[in-house]
């Protein structure tokens, strides 16, 4: 059955770290705001809607046959199993869903440096806190998360350069993610942090050879990122630490 994600058309965003996970294990499933005649307005009434059981709060969200699954870590969870994309015992399994838990308390933090005082504002609106926490956030917290994931890279039993276990899984995909979109954002501060991850930097680029991914990477159902998403290049809140 074809699997049916739900995301804002036209940005990466969140959703872009399910989407790598389906990509790379070639799985048959439609991106639905983007399919003509169905859209964003079939989303947002799945959203709003005052009959179904497991109405989601926010994209992304999953449908697959009759079970709605939300939240991107959640998500990868549900379909690690299903893509061959997960730990092979279960306490390797919980361990990789607190690590996609951790790199979603980071993407929330790079979408507060441009949003530090409410999504509602534009960027403009909060240009001076933005510095502020953008300044925080590249000389504390990129080094204090990607420290963490460099070590959780060194420290795994199997020695393999995964995150979790001997083979791939969808926490590697999402790592490969993130380097990608603190590179788009923050290209100073990152050119002055990466020769102290090279675990990370060796894991990115296996990640991005791996056949169905380096397919995807040059098709068009790769959106490029933008400044609509998480990861927003704005000139003035990138510092070289």
């Amino acid at each position: 059955m074809t699997y049916e994600l739900y995301y804002w058309d036209g940005i990466q965003g969140r959703g872009e770290f399910v989407r790598l996970a389906l990509e790379d294990a070639g799985a048959d499933y439609v991106d639905v705001t983007r399919v003509p005649g169905r859209g964003t307005g079939e989303m947002l009434k799945l959203m709003d809607s005052t009959d179904e059981a497991h109405v989601p709060f926010a994209p992304p969200f999953l449908r697959d046959g009759d079970q709605i699954v939300s939240h991107v870590a959640n998500i990868l969870l549900y379909l690690g199993p299903k893509l061959g994309l997960a730990a092979k015992d279960e306490a390797s399994r919980w361990f990789a869903n607190g690590l996609q838990l951790t790199i979603t308390d980071f993407v929330a933090e790079v979408h507060d440096t441009h949003h530090p005082i409410a999504t509602s504002k534009y960027y403009e609106e909060q240009k001076e806190e933005a510095k502020d926490r953008a300044f925080e956030f590249v000389t504390n917290r990129i080094p204090k998360f990607l420290g963490y994931f460099e070590r959780v890279l060194a420290q795994n039993p199997e020695g393999s350069g995964h995150a979790v276990g001997s083979d791939t899984t969808y926490v590697d995909l999402s790592l490969f993610q993130v380097i990608e979109g603190l590179r788009y954002a923050f290209p100073k501060a990152m050119r002055h942090y990466e020769p102290q991850y090279p675990a990370l930097l060796k894991l990115h680029g296996s990640v991005k050879a791996r056949p169905n991914i380096a397919a995807y990477l040059a098709s068009p159902r790769r959106l490029a990122f933008n400044e609509n998403g998480i990861f927003r290049r704005y000139p003035e809140l990138d510092i070289e630490p």
